[in-house]
């Protein structure tokens, strides 16, 4: 069992920046590998990011790719995702998950997730 706790999410203006973390507790994620996901009110929860869990290889959605950055401390047992140039659309609750899968980017790969947090930006 992995339990994933998100933090770091509030409200921001557009442009700005903001740094989630992912603290995982339990059975070490050192074999997982770690995404973030995010869901805007009426809309599907999508893909953001993913990271292998040597932190060797990411992903990115087309839509944050240049702005958003995805690490990882396997000393500490938390992942990151810095957040620049801000816009409203990325306004959403995100999430932490984890996967024994390489590099998942679909929901159904993961095994693990969070409560997440909410990130807003205003205009």
């Amino acid at each position: 069992q992995v339990q994933l706790v998100e933090s770091g999410g509030g409200l921001v203006q557009a442009g700005g920046s903001l740094r989630l973390s992912c603290a995982a507790s339990g059975r070490t994620f050192s074999y997982y590998a770690m995404g973030w996901f995010r869901q805007a009110p009426g809309k599907e929860r999508e893909f953001v990011t993913a990271i292998s869990w040597n932190g060797g290889s990411t992903v990115y959605a087309d839509s944050v790719k240049g702005r958003f950055t995805i690490s990882i401390n396997n000393v500490k047992n938390t992942v990151y995702l810095q957040m620049n140039s801000l816009k409203p659309d990325d306004t959403a609750v995100y999430y932490c998950a984890a996967s024994r899968l390489r590099m998942p980017t679909t929901l159904h790969e993961y095994d693990y997730w969070g409560q997440g947090t909410q990130v807003t930006i205003s205009s």
